[in-house]
């Protein structure tokens, strides 16, 4: 125990509270890693108390403040909880109870994993919403707990009074957002959480209604103004005024029923429709919360009991190595598959050559397997005595996976600094499935990667024949039958497309979606395509001789031929089917801007309607547009629209001009 280890601690510490309170994210820490140096800070602080340094994490009690939002000071200081993690400490718990209060009751209730919100109210009506903040100083969410449909705005009875509970997310809620990102290409949220924090602090209220958030209410900080004489009543007198609060509380008599609630819960958790992490033990007699008193950090008549991680054990088959998209090159566990908190796992990441090399981790050997934090597995450890007598120590390959270039070491990674690494195959897989091109739902940039280095997908055809693999990818972490299902389904819905999105989808050189649409429309099937020369191909409007030489070297290539036998034998659609280009509509020739949500068409889907249909689609209004189409909240492009006079469409006409088509 010295100095240098104290302080290196605490900032190893800090960064991590700074990770998880401000910016919502997932720690560098795992929570048994967290819990377990904090634990040691608090030993080497009371060995040490000369050591204790100011900015401590044993001083503080939530995350930093933020700036975005209006600070506010708790009248009463927003305390955390003592956690344990055994049966011996929750019995110890108890015997400092009992050492000042006899026969003593406890209330149990669920440790829900969320945000802490403290809440007043003003003859009954809501007035202010904060975070915990630091404890004494939190932030200002009146306006996004106001959206949450659980936080009554106004209560049974005129009553002046604060309130505390946590805000959180369902897992359906979480699923269908997080579908959502995916969808608009946007990063997906890392757990219930961090989703819950992250829309709590939406500066723009609409955004939190959108999320649906939820909240339980489990504590009233100054009971005594209201008559109250146990933390039971409390919940109760809660209750009638219209908050939520748990079903799922007990009063319970003595440890032994402490324990069962524990047991009970813990074997269904994973059947709530929300995430917790542990229960937490509050003495029911409120005289006795004022004898037993409180520390700096948190009050002596409660402990929030911590669930273990999961562990298990199974077999490690093989380790392969994986490239990302910075050249980063990382070890996997490739594992006996085996269900850890209700997932299936196959693959685990071992981060690095050091990480290998300090756990001692080899093929065939058994190893126990967590979800850290329960998001993401991790081989914890190994079972030394069933190893495989010829077991050999891991060995960091020394040439890239892919290209077979030498890695270069940076700190403790490895890197393929090669630029003509195939990464390029990748880049033109996640291009064929992007919403431009052929529209592959479920085919993100990081899982065609995960998929490419797993060998399911190597070249374009492969999309089509990933159905070969179904079983086995439903074994992966962040998979199963429905998502896999989902995705099969989009994959043979990308084979009705017509030719334009299959021209812009294989990469030939110059040509982008409005090209692909002009050959499209021009020769109508794939073959009359390949077949063309570059006269006739120079000799199409907007098609100079730069476009016409790349696509007639494109198609003379065999492997391009190949592909596109490939495709055809696959089923994918090689014709146009759209409009002939004669034919006159209600769009052909007319510029159009589109704004607003749609309610019966995405974005995308009203564009193409429009382009195959003979018309523009442009992103912003001018004198040049011909019609506005605006949909729900159409914003400032609807005013410009109305300042210059320009036709405007609901979604209703927009829906009666394709009905006549």
């Amino acid at each position: 125990m010295n100095q240098e280890r104290y302080n290196e601690l605490v900032e190893l510490l800090n960064k991590a509270n700074y990770e998880y309170h401000v910016m919502d994210n997932a720690t560098t820490l795992t929570d048994e890693e967290y819990d377990n140096y904090l634990r040691e800070v608090y030993e080497i602080e009371d060995t040490h108390p000369e050591w204790k340094r100011s900015d401590s994490p044993t001083t503080k009690v939530g995350g930093i403040i933020l700036d975005k939002f209006e600070k506010v000071t708790h009248n009463i200081p927003m305390m955390s909880l003592q956690d344990v993690f055994n049966e011996d400490e929750i019995i110890h718990f108890d015997e400092i109870i009992r050492e000042k209060i006899s026969e003593p009751k406890y209330v149990c209730e669920l440790k829900i994993d969320g945000l802490s919100v403290s809440l007043k109210y003003k003859d009954g009506v809501l007035v202010s919403g904060a975070t915990r903040g630091n404890g004494v100083i939190g932030e200002d969410i009146t306006n996004n707990v106001k959206t949450i449909k659980q936080v009554p705005l106004k209560l049974n009875k005129k009553i002046d009074i604060e309130v505390r509970g946590e805000i959180y997310m369902s897992h359906k809620v979480f699923d269908e957002l997080n579908e959502e990102r995916i969808k608009n290409n946007e990063e997906p949220f890392k757990n219930c959480r961090n989703a819950a924090a992250g829309s709590v602090r939406q500066l723009d209220s609409s955004i939190a209604a959108k999320r649906k958030l939820e909240v339980w209410i489990y504590h009233l900080p100054n009971p005594e103004d209201y008559g109250i004489k146990t933390h039971e009543e409390a919940l109760k007198f809660m209750s009638d005024l219209g908050f939520r609060v748990n079903p799922n509380n007990r009063l319970v008599n003595g440890i032994d029923e402490v324990m069962e609630f524990i047991h009970e819960k813990g074997s269904i958790r994973y059947d709530l429709p929300y995430d917790i992490d542990g229960v937490v033990i509050k003495l029911n007699d409120l005289k006795g919360h004022e004898i037993m008193g409180n520390t700096v950090r948190y009050p002596k008549w409660a402990v929030a009991y911590k669930f273990p991680a999961q562990e298990v054990e199974t077999k490690l088959e093989d380790i392969i190595f994986t490239v990302g998209r910075t050249g980063q090159v990382t070890p996997n566990a490739v594992l006996n598959p085996v269900m850890v908190m209700g997932s299936l796992i196959s693959r685990a990441t071992l981060h690095n050559e050091d990480y290998c090399i300090t756990k001692d981790i080899r093929v065939g050997d058994t190893v126990k397997i967590i979800k850290a934090g329960d998001v993401i597995p991790r081989v914890e450890s190994v079972v030394l005595d069933k190893r495989p007598k010829n077991s050999k120590p891991f060995e960091m390959i020394t040439n890239c996976p892919i290209c077979n270039s030498k890695l270069i070491k940076k700190d403790s990674n490895y890197y393929c600094v090669n630029d003509t690494c195939p990464r390029q195959d990748i880049e033109s897989l996640i291009h064929f499935s992007s919403r431009e091109a052929m529209n592959i739902e479920g085919l993100g940039d990081s899982i065609i990667e995960d998929f490419y280095n797993m060998k399911y997908l190597t070249r374009i055809i492969d999309i089509y024949r990933l159905d070969d693999f179904k079983e086995e990818l439903k074994l992966l972490e962040g998979f199963g039958n429905k998502s896999i299902e989902k995705l099969m389904d989009s994959i043979n819905e990308s084979k009705k497309n017509s030719l334009e999105k299959l021209l812009f989808a294989i990469g030939i050189r110059n040509v982008g979606a409005k090209t692909a649409k002009i050959l499209a429309k021009r020769y109508k099937n794939i073959d009359s395509l390949m077949n063309a020369n570059i006269d006739d191909l120079s000799s199409i409007k907007d098609i100079g001789p730069i476009i016409a030489d790349s696509v007639y070297k494109f198609f003379k290539e065999e492997k391009n031929v190949q592909l596109i036998k490939d495709l055809k034998s696959e089923g994918v659609n090689l014709e146009y089917l759209g409009n002939d280009s004669d034919t006159v509509t209600a769009f052909t020739g007319k510029t159009f801007v589109l704004t607003g949500g749609l309610e019966e068409f995405t974005r995308d889907e009203a564009k193409e309607i429009i382009e195959n249909n003979g018309g523009n689609v442009s992103g912003s209004v001018s004198k040049k547009t011909n019609v506005v189409i605006a949909g729900k909240d159409p914003g400032s492009k609807y005013s410009k629209a109305v300042e210059l006079g320009i036709e405007i469409w609901n979604e209703e006409n927009f829906k009666e001009v394709i009905n006549e088509l």
